[in-house]
């Protein structure tokens, strides 16, 4: 059942059978959820690292980038194991991808926000999101880190430029108009997060 696997029993069920939907399916999908879920995944895990931290600002923008990412959601919902319950249409040939897996962990949040309110969705993402670990989680989120950084340290505009290639995809990060990096990827996420990370390495690490 799925409200074992989440922990949480909802009295609105069709609220879970939206949350779970995708749009191949039903009109009546996840993504209205997923705008509302985006917005209390991120007050929830901030003002948990605000009341359990005393690293400053920056620290803690990177690290709640770590825990609202599309990866660690993507992670935590294999955790899991909601595949099975992901309601598709016979349109949708692919796997599940990380993106629809992060989209379906902040409908999930949402759906227990308006079934059960605040404190209901807190626990959740603080028990299934697992931030309670925030002093060893491992920061991977390389794009925020380079975003972060660099607006401590320069004054200039920031983009990626990622088109497919027959590897997969390429990624190319600007500031201004001058290349910095390129990163590769067998997706659009993977390729620009290998091309912040040389990036990284390039302006703060030399």
């Amino acid at each position: 059942m799925i409200d074992e696997k989440i922990g949480y029993e909802f009295k609105d069920k069709n609220l879970i059978t939206r949350a779970l939907t995708h749009p191949s399916k039903s009109k009546n999908n996840y993504q209205r959820l997923e705008f509302l879920g985006d917005s209390i995944l991120n007050f929830v895990v901030g003002e948990y690292l605000f009341k359990h931290s005393d690293q400053p600002e920056g620290e803690l923008t990177v690290l709640r980038s770590h825990y609202v990412s599309e990866d660690h959601l993507s992670e935590c919902f294999d955790e899991l194991q909601l595949s099975e319950f992901v309601i598709v249409g016979k349109s949708m040939k692919q796997e599940i991808t990380t993106a629809i897996k992060g989209d379906i962990m902040e409908s999930i949040i949402a759906g227990i926000y308006l079934d059960g309110g605040l404190d209901e969705s807190r626990k959740f993402i603080i028990d299934k999101l697992h931030i309670e670990d925030f002093k060893s989680a491992k920061n991977d989120n390389f794009k925020s880190q380079l975003q972060e950084l660099v607006q401590a340290n320069f004054k200039c505009t920031m983009k990626y430029e990622t088109e497919r290639v027959e590897s997969g995809f390429e990624a190319k990060f600007f500031m201004d108009e001058d290349l910095i990096a390129t990163g590769y990827g067998k997706d659009k996420t993977k390729a620009e997060q290998n091309c912040a990370y040389v990036a990284l390495k390039k302006l703060f690490e030399e």
